[in-house]
């Protein structure tokens, strides 16, 4: 697959974006020296970062991983940008231990044909 610009950058540094953030948020939740307010903030900036970087690879490329939600992730990077008063920690918890390391997965598979 070529490395075709989406948006300025290539779509390979856009799963990179998603992979490092992904990352990040594993070490944000792992690391137990870390208030929880400041673990919380930190993820959700990171899935913020997810959803936009979500938001511009090409619906041919993430059809080729079907279990994750594309859509939902790139709206949940919305919501806690325009709605963030309406997303509960458990939510961003939840997100974070459940659906991150699967998106994280995915995100590797997908770079690997990048």
């Amino acid at each position: 697959m070529s490395q075709e610009p989406t948006g300025h950058r290539a779509v390979s540094d856009r799963l990179d974006d998603v992979i490092g953030a992904c990352e990040a948020i594993r070490r944000y939740v792992d690391d137990e020296r870390l208030p929880e307010e400041l673990v919380h903030d930190a993820v959700r900036m990171r899935l913020v970062e997810i959803g936009e970087a979500v938001r511009v690879l090409p619906a041919s490329l993430t059809a080729s991983e079907p279990s994750i939600p594309w859509a939902r992730v790139s709206d949940l990077g919305e919501r806690l940008t325009r709605r963030y008063f309406d997303t509960t920690r458990a939510v961003v918890s939840g997100t974070a231990h459940t659906d991150v390391p699967h998106l994280a997965e995915a995100a590797r598979r997908l770079r690997a044909h990048a």
